[in-house]
């Protein structure tokens, strides 16, 4: 049983929002995640989606996206990302599927593992009092989806990274060390910014980009 990672998969069966007009790899990109993924997860893996997973704007525009990931193989961990308009209270997402877990203020646990996640915010310093306000509404909900973990063993998925080559947001680094947190997974950079992507060990912690477009619109193995 392996756990992997793809976030930022951006579908749109149900909205016109053709993402090919960010560039060629985007092409019909649903059939290369579709491919990548049925190539190499099995039933029995856990893939984490760290958010943007849909332009729908209401749930029932979401759901052949939702429908989609669901007939991939596997069991899926899901959080909000900036675009997710369409997420709506978690007990009804969670009503949807036996093998799809949203995660808010909540955790997910998987063999010896507990999945924990929020959304994160931007980790500039000069934020705007609305931005300031967000920030730290996302920082209680990553205590509280920490605080609700099983095991000693903790992966926490971010949609905004928490750390870039050219910024950092502290009070986030310092919960997840706060926590013993072996691993992040992030999203929300893509291919165009790709250069800011931090990927690799910082203050004890594993920081590892998700991004689709970044990483060939394939799941990475994280465990």
């Amino acid at each position: 049983m392996a756990i992997y990672a793809l976030s930022d998969l951006h579908l749109s069966f149900a909205s016109d929002k053709p993402m090919n007009v960010f560039g060629e790899m985007w092409e019909e990109h649903f059939l290369k995640i579709q491919e990548n993924w049925n190539s190499k997860i099995e039933e029995d893996d856990l893939v984490l989606i760290a958010g943007d997973i849909s332009w729908a704007l209401k749930l029932d525009e979401a759901l052949p996206d939702l429908e989609f990931i669901h007939n991939l193989r596997g069991k899926k961990v899901l959080i909000k990302g900036n675009h997710d308009y369409w997420w709506t209270s978690i007990t009804k997402l969670n009503s949807l599927y036996d093998d799809m877990y949203f995660i808010q203020n909540t955790s997910y646990t998987f063999e010896n593992y507990s999945i924990c996640g929020t959304r994160g915010w931007i980790n500039i310093d000069d934020k705007e009092e609305k931005d300031v306000k967000i920030y730290n509404r996302e920082l209680i909900r990553l205590k509280l989806s920490l605080e609700s973990a099983k095991e000693s063993k903790k992966i926490v998925m971010m949609h905004y990274p928490p750390i870039t080559k050219i910024s950092k947001a502290q009070e986030f680094i310092d919960v997840l060390k706060e926590n013993n947190v072996e691993k992040i997974i992030y999203g929300h950079i893509h291919y165009d910014a790709r250069h800011i992507c931090f990927n690799g060990i910082y203050e004890g912690i594993e920081f590892i980009c998700s991004s689709a477009d970044i990483i060939n619109f394939d799941p990475i193995r994280i465990i």
